[in-house]
């Protein structure tokens, strides 16, 4: 009976189904090990961290609340999330931008590919370089402020880029602008040209402007992306950190939230409350990420989904076409 137990164990072992179920699960395993022991490990230690008033290295006292307290009392913090109002700014506009040169360069133009090779090099440099090359530009005296003076601008009237507290965020913020446009161009480009060739052809004959083209055909049917590249953008906006870190050490003014958070964290050695501040901003982002699929729902809707604001204007309609004709006949 055992052999006869074992042999049949054996081939339900062998069996293809049995088979393909280790198969899936030997794969996976690796890869979830790696993102548990690298992403939620440590995760859940950050969160338990930011009820600790400790340092890297030393005691820990069990504070509860406070550092959460302490994160929406302190000046710094939320002046520094105030910041990402700037770079939330900049996404828009290189959004905006990224969205009509996909427009003009998804179609033939002479030119076309050295304009999108281009326009998505500064996407391939590395963020920190990015900021030594902006630091250098803006910088006084340097590349910026000479392109001014060959148009006719006197170096004394002109503001200091990185240390006038009224244009500096400005400044900053623009970096972003010139890196990520690029990229959210070639997104842009991939989607538009999935679209069918079918409808342009049938605009044309229509006589359909290229703003009615991309009005009833490009925006429609690339929206899902859109709102993809929205929220990355809004989400990224809210942790910006390489570019105030690298073009001005966060000084001036232009410390934003990641900024702040790594001085308190690495000079300061308040690492519960960083962490208590990296909770924070992951709950604020989750809000703007929903805030922002309801907002798009409700305006533009989602995927093949109409929005919620065409269709209860529809509703409306009928209702108020089927109350006139119980009233008074056939309107």
């Amino acid at each position: 009976m055992r052999e006869k137990g074992n042999f049949n164990f054996l081939r339900w072992i062998k069996s293809a189904k049995v088979n393909k179920v280790l198969c899936i699960i030997t794969f996976m395993l690796v890869p979830l090990t790696l993102l548990f022991v690298f992403t939620y490990l440590p995760f859940g230690k950050m969160i338990g961290f930011s009820f600790y008033d400790m340092k890297y290295i030393g005691n820990r006292e069990f504070v509860g609340l406070e550092n959460y307290l302490e994160v929406f009392t302190r000046d710094d913090c939320f002046r520094a999330l105030k910041l990402s109002l700037y770079y939330i700014g900049a996404s828009f506009i290189q959004l905006a931008l990224a969205l009509y040169f996909a427009s003009l360069l998804s179609f033939k133009t002479r030119g076309g590919g050295v304009f999108k090779g281009f326009m998505f090099f500064p996407y391939l440099v590395c963020g920190i370089a990015v900021g030594f090359i902006f630091k250098f530009f803006y910088t006084r005296g340097f590349v910026l402020d000479t392109v001014l003076q060959w148009c006719g601008f006197e170096l004394d009237n002109l503001p200091y880029w990185l240390r006038d507290t009224k244009i500096n965020n400005f400044s900053v913020a623009a970096t972003s602008i010139w890196r990520y446009m690029g990229q959210n161009m070639v997104l842009f480009i991939g989607a538009i040209m999935s679209v069918d060739a079918s409808l342009y052809e049938a605009a044309a004959i229509d006589g359909a402007s290229g703003w009615d083209k991309f009005k009833y055909i490009i925006f429609p049917s690339i929206k899902t992306i859109i709102v993809l590249n929205l929220i990355l953008s809004i989400t990224g906006s809210l942790s910006a950190f390489e570019p105030p870190y690298v073009i001005t050490g966060g000084n001036f003014g232009t410390g934003t939230y990641f900024v702040i958070m790594n001085k308190l964290a690495h000079e300061s050695q308040k690492v519960g409350l960083a962490s208590a501040m990296a909770v924070v901003l992951l709950v604020i982002i989750l809000v703007a990420t929903l805030l922002q699929k309801l907002f798009f729902r409700y305006f533009f809707g989602e995927g093949e989904e109409e929005a919620i604001r065409t269709v209860r204007k529809r509703k409306k309609k009928e209702a108020l076409e089927q109350q006139k004709m119980a009233n008074g006949g056939e309107v």
